[in-house]
């Protein structure tokens, strides 16, 4: 009776069979299918009516492939995703900081779920999850979904802003504050989740972690227009945004103009892009030319290159590089005066 309860249940579950247990390493004939089926889903059927329903799952569009080698069987030949896009997929889980431990493993294991068991085993023995720092805030998702929302209505938000602080004792501790914003993006940059949004007490934007955000709350309040804020007109680019922005530090659009070596040439097109500007400015040096945000964050991005770039202008930028160049040294001539 059990059996026939199912009955219209079969094609589903012949589907999940294909998907779960076959590929071309591993094919399957009437028989695999039939135990598979009662084995799995408690379903009693004919093996020659295993044949009929494949043709309306192939009808349906899977790519379910005949073969008569190493066997008469059959496989399914491709599922939703490839194996090379589910290993993107959970590298990029892996690797984003803002996911706890506990959801990594969670969405990892659901990613596994859209290829089959066999592919799913060898991603399982190349995961490493437990040595990468991963954020505690395990309410992300949720964090993630109400600020999603408020973006999509176009109102404000108000949530509590954790960063660590140290007190007077020298010991590091957590301080919250609370922060009213309007939101207008979400920007997935250096394996971190940031909030793009604005303070209504000022007329630019600010970038927030959303691993430190909780208790969120969507207010029923207007989001500033993005246009009174930045350079954007109706809505943020946030593509454009995050390529202008260097490490998230934000400051003020200006035009750039850096001489770089030869030997960088691929890490600046790995940085900006393929439209970027750039021309011959001697035998062994070129000339780029871009628009960036003034900040801390493009200083420490140049002085990672030492003498590979020079800031040719604007000289505000030239200068804060001098500075910091200048401090870096200033500290290690201190520590060589006690040595």
């Amino acid at each position: 009776m059990a059996g026939k309860k199912n009955t219209k249940l079969k094609l589903l579950y012949l589907k999940e069979i294909f998907e779960k247990y076959s590929d071309e390493q591993h094919i399957l004939n009437s028989a695999d299918i039939t135990d598979l089926l009662f084995r799995e889903y408690g379903l009693e059927c004919e093996r020659k009516s295993i044949y009929k329903d494949i043709d309306v799952l192939m009808d349906y569009g899977m790519d379910i492939i005949k073969t008569r080698t190493p066997k008469n069987g059959f496989f399914l030949a491709s599922g939703s995703f490839e194996l090379a896009e589910i290993r993107l997929l959970s590298d990029a889980v892996q690797a984003a900081d803002f996911i706890t431990k506990n959801k990594t493993k969670k969405l990892i294991e659901k990613i596994e779920g859209f290829t089959s068991k066999y592919n799913a085993n060898i991603l399982k023995r190349q995961v490493y999850i437990d040595n990468r720092l991963k954020s505690t805030n395990e309410s992300i998702y949720y964090v993630i979904e109400d600020l999603d929302n408020a973006i999509k209505s176009g109102k404000k938000v108000r949530f509590n802003y954790s960063r660590r602080k140290m007190d007077d004792k020298y010991a590091a501790r957590k301080e919250t504050r609370v922060f009213t914003l309007s939101p207008y993006a979400l920007i997935w940059s250096n394996d971190h989740y940031y909030l793009v949004a604005n303070h209504e007490k000022y007329d630019n934007l600010m970038n927030v972690r959303v691993d430190r955000i909780s208790n969120v709350e969507i207010l029923d309040r207007p989001v500033r227009p993005v246009e009174q804020v930045s350079p954007y007109k109706i809505n943020l680019d946030a593509a454009d945004y995050a390529a202008k922005t260097f490490n998230m530090f934000t400051g003020e659009m200006q035009m750039v103009e850096l001489k770089c070596d030869n030997s960088i040439l691929e890490s600046i097109f790995d940085r900006f892009g393929e439209r970027i500007n750039t021309r011959k400015y001697d035998d062994t040096h070129f000339l780029l030319r871009t628009e960036a945000a003034i900040s801390k964050g493009l200083v420490s991005w140049i002085m990672q290159f030492g003498t590979d770039i020079e800031v040719v202008s604007p000289k505000e930028l030239k200068d804060m590089v001098i500075l910091q160049a200048e401090s870096i040294l200033e500290v290690y001539q201190q520590e060589a005066e006690y040595e």
